[in-house]
């Protein structure tokens, strides 16, 4: 590899495998696809094939937002290409065919090279700003790079907004510039037209992870600890109320996720987003709801507060909310928690501290005594020049003495994370915790102790063992509710997951 190449891998879209490449150009990373360049003949013949596959898609008018149409369409046309080169263009590889297509395919019923880029697993973020500058994406391992992708027309960036919009049955005009959608794999998109974004239409796209993070991810790069781990997993399984905050990026999502597979199997899991980012292991008892954006006449709206209430009629065990923002919304979540229900959200904080200042002041106003309800508070930090996310705070909340007719709150922090060292500590002792955890399974404080300690054994067995996909974790999990001892044997002797893991 060459000394300037920071690393190389593959991605694959149909029958196209291609090389990406980190480089370090001058003092910036690149992102570079290398894809093959054609000249004279071959590129003036795909321009034409690309006119003629234009005039048989706009006869069929596909809709955009019916996936199995799409895939019937693409096999259809890729089929009518590959009749076409083979006739006229016999002489040309398989290889260069193959790409051929799916160039032509790309442009025709997707997003032109952007395509490529969405199949990068690696990447949260692409981010087109105009069709003079290069796309950049956001790489979970670099942070911001500029691509070698560039959209050649801003006819073209318009073109893809707007089918966008007729796909999820919005509009994108020039009297109405301004798109904000959710696609039917879970990517969001934002696009906002010109000349309301001053250099040229701009998209930018949020990708939907295909691989999602679990906790031996987190544990390796260093997210969270294991012994914290423990901790939260003890909190899950005896239905205790946790609370994720942080800033825009900072992982509250991911922690969430992570956070899932240790709920039992036999319990009714009823999930509220603005758009499916959650992934549970298949065994959860799992219906996720979410809300829809009113028509181009203003009706049909569905949002989470009509969500939250009919969540409390389907009967659920644990109710998991994508993230909290206004007081109505707030108000039937602490509802849920006073009637027994374990509630899991997400909420914007920077700090514990500022978490609780959240929920009682406007617009949320949650009254002190309802916000006793949350059991423990998880706050996500996004380290931007380092490009790692971390638990930054995880702290308990303690009612104070009375004043007038109000309580206050404090939050006492238990773990922090240092940035001297990059290390997650214990800050202080629990007040309430350990009362609240007892109370919940009946354990005394050294049966907690014991059962973390647990716990915390098989966590390690699951790194060990090199145990991360998401259906491997939520297998594993299910045999751990059905008969716990069988599972810690296998971890006390170190033995390998298989027998489990077969049963799939």
């Amino acid at each position: 590899m060459e000394d300037n190449v920071k690393e190389r891998y593959s991605i694959t879209l149909g029958e196209v495998a291609l090389d990406v490449e980190i480089k370090q150009e001058r003092k910036e990373l690149k992102y570079n696809i290398i894809m093959p360049v054609f000249e004279g003949a071959t590129k003036a013949y795909m321009n034409t094939l690309r006119e003629r596959l234009a005039m048989e898609v706009e006869k069929k008018t596909p809709n955009l937002s019916d996936k199995d149409l799409m895939e019937e369409l693409k096999d259809r046309f890729s089929t009518k290409i590959y009749t076409w080169i083979n006739n006229e263009m016999p002489m040309i590889d398989t290889e260069t065919k193959r790409f051929i297509k799916t160039s032509i395919i790309n442009r025709s019923l997707g997003l032109g090279d952007i395509e490529y880029l969405l199949k990068d697993n690696a990447l949260e973020e692409i981010v087109i700003n105009s069709s003079h500058e290069p796309v950049r994406a956001y790489h979970r391992r670099y942070g911001w790079l500029t691509t070698n992708i560039k959209i050649n027309a801003e006819q073209d960036i318009q073109n893809y907004s707007k089918a966008i919009a007729r796909a999820v049955g919005k509009d994108i005009t020039i009297s109405s510039p301004l798109l904000d959608a959710h696609l039917s794999n879970g990517d969001r998109i934002n696009s906002v037209l010109a000349p309301i974004s001053d250099k040229g239409t701009s998209m930018t796209i949020r990708m939907f992870a295909r691989d999602p993070w679990t906790f031996p991810d987190l544990i390796n790069n260093k997210t969270i600890t294991g012994e914290l781990l423990a901790l939260l997993w003890l909190m899950v399984q005896h239905e205790m109320n946790i609370l994720i905050s942080g800033g825009t990026g900072s992982g509250k999502t991911s922690m969430l996720n992570i956070l899932m597979p240790f709920i039992q199997p036999n319990q009714r899991i009823v999930s509220i987003e603005d758009t499916r980012e959650l992934q549970l292991p298949e065994f959860l008892y799992w219906c996720p709801l979410k809300t829809r954006s009113a028509n181009q006449q203003g009706e049909g709206e569905i949002d989470m507060s009509d969500l939250l209430i009919n969540s409390l009629r389907m009967r659920p065990d644990r109710i998991i909310l994508g993230e909290i923002r206004k007081g109505k919304d707030a108000e039937i979540l602490f509802e849920a928690m006073h009637t027994g229900h374990s509630v899991y959200a997400t909420i914007h904080a920077d700090t514990s501290a500022q978490t609780l200042r959240r929920l009682v002041n406007a617009p949320l106003n949650v009254p002190s005594v309802m916000v006793e309800a949350i059991h423990l508070n998880v706050v996500m930090y996004r380290d931007r020049r380092q490009n790692v996310r971390r638990v930054f705070q995880v702290s308990e909340i303690i009612p104070q003495e009375n004043i007038g007719q109000e309580t206050s709150l404090k939050a006492n922090v238990l773990y922090k994370w240092k940035a001297r060292g990059d290390e997650i500590t214990k800050s202080s002792e629990d007040i309430r915790l350990y009362q609240e955890v007892a109370m919940h399974t009946g354990f005394s404080r050294t049966e907690i102790d014991e059962e973390l300690g647990k716990k915390r054994e098989i966590l390690d067995w699951f790194l060990d063992k090199k145990i991360r996909t998401l259906d491997d974790i939520g297998m594993i999990m299910k045999s751990y509710y059905l008969d716990e001892e069988d599972v810690y044997s296998l971890v006390a002797k170190n033995q390998d997951p298989k027998r489990i893991l077969e049963q799939k």
